[in-house]
């Protein structure tokens, strides 16, 4: 029987008030929370079970160093309820979503992406963290992190991140057009503790994608193939993703690739 991985070791040592446990992978002793709660402040390095947020942890050192949870901007949302958290891939489809939010003009907008904590990579777009984090900057808006670990449930790792947000009642999501992730979505969110009363909205369910296309032409933004499924040969990794990447790809290839076809990644200039 394979021994557990660390999250349950941790739980357990936890469970019975320990300050350490034994990492199954290095062998090495770790600090439970109740370890490092004993400091009564943030370290700064980045601990896999900081209890404080990583508060003491260098805003630029964060998406390097963090195990959990944390702010990777400076910025912070106002106090305000009506803040949406806007769950963030850094490719056209969150983007898009941000512009018709951004349009509406009417609530704070917090940007959310998850990414591997050991590779800190975003999965799927094939993009490093700090590229996002460059992408918040340069929209000005507050962005958190959370670091998925394996074994864990998803939305556990989340929950702290929305913890974040005081009062954010609003999750808001790119999804296009696929039913059976919207329903997952709808599902996991409604039956978790820490979102089980807050509304989901999907800005782009949907939508024509020429209007979609024409919006994110006129946005400014350059849009490029970040990973393409091997044996999809019509486009390539780096190739501009427009209105005539589209008509490039063949029959039966979603036109925004909404079955994994490819993923894109967005910018906002040419040296970015």
């Amino acid at each position: 029987m394979p021994e557990p991985g660390y999250w349950t070791l941790h739980e357990e040592a936890c469970a019975r008030g320990e300050d350490t446990y034994r990492d199954p992978e290095t062998g090495y002793q770790v600090f439970t929370r109740i370890g490092l709660r004993k400091r009564e402040r943030c370290c700064g390095v980045g601990c896999r079970h900081c209890p404080f947020d990583h508060e003491q942890v260098r805003t630029e050192d964060r998406a390097d160093r963090i195990q959990q949870a944390a702010w990777l901007t400076r910025t912070r949302p106002a106090a305000d309820p009506a803040a949406r958290i806007l769950f963030w891939s850094g490719g056209k489809d969150s983007y898009l979503a941000y512009l018709t939010l951004a349009a509406e003009a009417d609530t704070p907008i917090v940007l959310l992406t998850t990414f591997d904590a050991r590779s800190r990579i975003i999965a799927h777009q094939e993009m490093a963290i700090a590229e996002v984090v460059a992408q918040a900057e340069h929209l000005g808006l507050p962005l958190i992190g959370v670091p998925l670990q394996s074994g864990p449930d998803y939305l556990d790792q989340v929950a702290p991140a929305l913890a974040l947000v005081p009062g954010c009642s609003g999750l808001c999501f790119g999804d296009l057009h696929l039913t059976h992730i919207r329903s997952w979505r709808e599902e996991a969110f409604r039956k978790h503790p820490a979102t089980s009363g807050m509304q989901l909205s999907f800005p782009l369910w949907q939508q024509d994608y020429a209007l979609l296309l024409a919006k994110l032409a006129a946005s400014g933004a350059i849009c490029a193939i970040s990973a393409v499924r091997h044996d999809l040969e019509s486009v390539s990794v780096g190739d501009i993703f427009d209105a005539n990447c589209v008509a490039k790809l063949p029959r039966g290839i979603d036109a925004f690739g909404e079955n994994g076809e490819f993923h894109t990644r967005v910018t906002f200039d040419q040296g970015s």
